[in-house]
């Protein structure tokens, strides 16, 4: 009888439950270095708690643990269950009793700044929070797991899951906090509560698993610099980084366009100096991330590497390649590797396609672009909006404005609706050629076939507009877009108040930047670097310092951008102290100083013949671990020329060809200019020839240097 009872009553406890989770759950603390989709390489050391789990539970198998982290990181919704559990294990538990409890003064709200409940386990409880703790004592660490993951589903339930970890710590119920406490984070990331995240960090030690679950918080929410300055103090606490953490940073970056090869290359090297194994998603992200930040030769140097050691390459990857391929202008290679894809049995998608067209526009003959579209369209691959773009890019380059037309009505013929963004794009063809009187005929037609322009459309004619000084048209369109309903952006301020500046309208500019905040458009760095040159230009330097007091007060950290700006300001104003202090400043605060920035202060020193300051600053440039430009080149030979110091001038100029800088027609007339101010008029016709032997195409100047040495030369012969 009093078995029977027993029986009774564990039967009424072992209700229904949420869905099972299989065993792959129990192992997540196996995975701290081995998270989601990656094929792993290596086996990682099994701590004390793992230890514990698997003597309990069955271990779980490599396929099955990637598996379940890839759900856990919202990329898998099909979680299986796992058979390996026993008939006991499979058994439900109800936990509405425990959730109707923690809300039963109305909806959990998720409040973690505020005093929180103390942890302790209490001395004494009321009689229907005692037979909770009693009923659920029983219950196993990973239907806990399963429920907390199952309320972060919801962002409405966040505050309710947060209740059930706090309700587990305050009872001593559970063992793996751990795990309750990431998969918080991980839900507060996913929710864009990167606050919260970092809140509820603090409550717990941060471990591997919780650093990975706010690193990926930080990732998912853009914000780099946190993700990247946690992967540090995770170093520094002595745990190594996995793989995962470098692929949602990486990806982070790629997905928000702010990758560069440089900082890339500094985190493949941080992965090299931990000797991290290479998995294969994290080897196609590193790929894709040199190949988006413009260096195509380090993405194929990786993927050589790759293939050599059996990892292959997504497609998505190779079409990137491509892509940069064709941005460089590397025409062959591009279609090399989209041959390489073709031969691999995977059919070319419209994308891939559009990879190669866009090699093909930037440096190809019209007709390899229009035998590119014709390919598609037998192979059975149907052209989108963008190839139809880059094919209007290509006639439009090659001043077939008719062809241009043609495309237009081929793309309405295919289904293919033409839309604002095809006109943006035939526009801007148009503006980079010169022509920007076609922007009347581009409106025309577009309104003819009845597109709508949007603002991206809008944003290009103000900027066409703007390029060529027509800024009462740049105004007629902004204000035409402000009575169509569309609110400018900060790239149409930007644009206006870029275009106003640049044409000496200094009080316009302002005008703007006040209008730009009055209608509730923040300033971004770019909006205020604008504002700092134009202030610059005319030296006031009062102001200038006012608006760089409110650029840091908005939260916004002067960039790479803004030192140049400064010291090119103070350089062409003689104030040299403030520029090199400037430079100091930018060093100090770790922001490297770029090539552009030493250009502009040797431009500066040069303008002004001061030869030995511009020396000077180019010892420092290359100390920096910058190598010298073209352009920092030209204005040290400026510099050396305006102080009538010839000889260094050309020493420079040996020195560009044993370092493989190519020269150009500028450094030769600066030459020329050079020998004509120390009255060294018979050398210049040797320059020139010298110009024309090295494949420079002499220009109206350099052709005006040659006529001015020959005119003295033959005063000289005159009067001799």
């Amino acid at each position: 009888m009093e078995k029977s009872t027993k029986k009774k009553k564990k039967t009424m406890l072992l209700l229904q439950q949420p869905p099972l989770v299989s065993t792959r759950f129990h192992s997540l603390y196996f995975l701290t270095h081995h998270h989601h989709h990656h094929h792993r390489f290596f086996q990682p050391p099994i701590s004390a708690f793992s230890a514990t789990t698997s003597a309990s539970l069955p271990s779980p198998s490599p396929s099955s643990s990637s598996s379940y982290f890839s759900s856990w990181n919202g990329l898998d919704t099909n979680e299986e269950e796992d058979n390996e559990f026993s008939s006991e294990v499979h058994r439900r538990y109800d936990f509405s009793p425990l959730l109707k409890f923690l809300s039963r003064f109305g909806p959990v709200e998720l409040a973690l700044d505020s005093e929180s409940e103390s942890e302790a386990s209490p001395e004494s409880l009321n009689p229907v929070e005692f037979d909770l703790v009693e009923s659920y004592r029983a219950v196993p660490a990973p239907y806990w797991h399963s429920l907390i993951k199952s309320l972060t589903s919801s962002t409405s339930s966040l505050g309710l899951a947060y209740a059930v970890v706090s309700w587990l710590q305050k009872h001593n119920l559970c063992f793996s906090y751990e795990l309750l406490y990431s998969i918080l984070i991980h839900a507060l990331g996913r929710s864009e509560k990167l606050y919260e995240a970092f809140l509820l960090s603090q409550k717990q030690t941060l471990t591997p698993l919780t650093y990975n679950a706010l690193i990926g918080a930080c990732a998912r929410n853009n914000d780099i610099e946190k993700a990247l300055n946690l992967i540090a103090k995770m170093r520094q606490d002595g745990y190594q980084s996995d793989f995962v953490n470098y692929s949602l940073v990486i990806q982070s970056l790629t997905r928000s366009n702010k990758i560069d090869s440089v900082m890339l290359l500094r985190l493949y090297k941080e992965i090299e100096r931990d000797k991290l194994e290479l998995d294969v998603q994290l080897v196609n992200d590193i790929i894709m991330g040199f190949a988006k930040s413009g260096d195509p030769s380090k993405a194929l140097q990786l993927l050589g590497m790759a293939q050599a050691t059996g990892l292959s390459a997504k497609t998505a990857t190779l079409v990137s390649i491509i892509s940069a391929l064709a941005d460089s202008g590397r025409t062959l290679e591009a279609e090399a590797l989209f041959e390489e894809l073709r031969q691999s049995g995977i059919k070319p998608r419209t994308r891939a396609y559009n990879a190669l067209l866009k090699g093909y526009v930037k440096t190809g003959p019209l007709k390899d672009a229009e035998s590119m579209v014709s390919e598609m369209e037998k192979r059975g691959v149907s052209p989108d909006e963008h190839t139809y773009s880059l094919l209007i890019d290509a006639y439009v380059n090659a001043g077939r404005w008719e062809s241009a037309r043609i495309v237009l009505k081929e793309m309405e013929a295919g289904d293919v609706q033409p839309n604002s963004f095809v006109f943006s794009r035939l526009l801007a063809g148009f503006r980079d050629r010169g022509e920007w009187q076609k922007t009347f005929q581009v409106l025309k037609e577009m309104k003819s076939i009845g597109v709508k322009p949007d603002r991206q459309f809008y944003n290009v004619v103000i900027d066409t507009f703007g390029k060529f000084n027509c800024l009462d048209h740049a105004m007629t369109t902004f204000d035409r877009m402000l009575s169509e309903g569309i609110e400018p952006d900060r790239v149409t301020w930007n644009t206006l108040i870029d275009c106003h500046c640049k044409h000496g309208r200094h009080i316009v500019a302002e005008e703007m930047f006040e209008a730009m905040e009055r209608r509730g458009c923040l300033p971004c760095a770019t909006t205020y670097n604008i504002m700092i040159n134009s202030y610059g230009d005319q030296e006031r330097w009062d102001d200038m310092k006012r608006l760089l007091g409110k650029m840091k007060s908005q939260g916004i950290l002067p960039n790479v951008v803004t030192h140049t700006t400064l010291v090119d300001v103070y350089g062409k104003s003689g104030r040299f102290n403030d520029a090199i202090e400037c430079l100091e400043e930018m060093k100090s605060v770790g922001l490297k100083p770029s090539s552009t920035m030493y250009n502009a202060l040797i431009n500066a020193y040069a303008q002004r013949g001061l030869s030995e300051q511009a020396v000077n600053a180019f010892r420092v440039m290359t100390s920096d671990g910058l190598k010298p430009s073209l352009l920092a080149l030209n204005s040290l030979i400026n510099a050396f020329g305006e102080d009538r110091r010839d000889a260094e001038a050309f020493a420079v100029l040996q020195y560009m060809k044993e370092n493989g800088v190519k020269p150009d027609v500028v450094t030769y007339t600066t030459l020329m200019k050079a020998l004509i101010r120390v009255d060294k008029f018979q050398k210049v016709p040797v320059v020139y020839e010298e110009m024309i032997m090295s494949g420079c195409k002499p220009d109206r100047k350099a052709r005006s240097m040659l006529r001015s040495a020959l005119r003295y030369m033959k005063q000289t012969l005159r009067a001799s």
